[in-house]
């Protein structure tokens, strides 16, 4: 509603969203849930502890640091806070690749001429 405030008005946004004008205003005075504040603050822990690792962990291993903290949180909320703020772990490397020459050489018989 807010963002559309310069084009309609409140009155007729409220009515259109069968909503009470003064549970509107209401809602935009009141401050942010707990489970909000929360949030915002583990996510700067979380971050934190990602820099600090080179941004490689992830949410498994930063809940355990969060843990080993003494901060009680769930790996699936580290999951939730990590894919809102758009961290991601870094995967981890696969196999050298072999080179076809090497491999070749091994495999072709030497044979003298006759």
């Amino acid at each position: 509603m807010q963002a559309h405030r310069s084009e309609f008005r409140l009155c007729a946004m409220c009515r259109v969203l069968r909503v009470n004008r003064a549970g509107y205003y209401a809602w935009l005075r009141s401050p942010g849930s707990e489970r909000a504040k929360e949030d915002e603050r583990l996510v700067g822990l979380i971050k934190h502890h990602w820099l600090a690792s080179g941004s490689v962990y992830g949410h498994r291993k930063i809940a355990q640091d969060l843990r080993d903290l003494g901060e009680r949180c769930s790996r699936h909320r580290v999951h939730r806070l990590m894919r809102t703020e758009g961290l991601r772990a870094q995967v981890g490397y696969g196999r050298k690749p072999r080179s076809m020459e090497e491999c070749s050489a091994r495999r072709r018989p030497t044979v003298s001429p006759p």
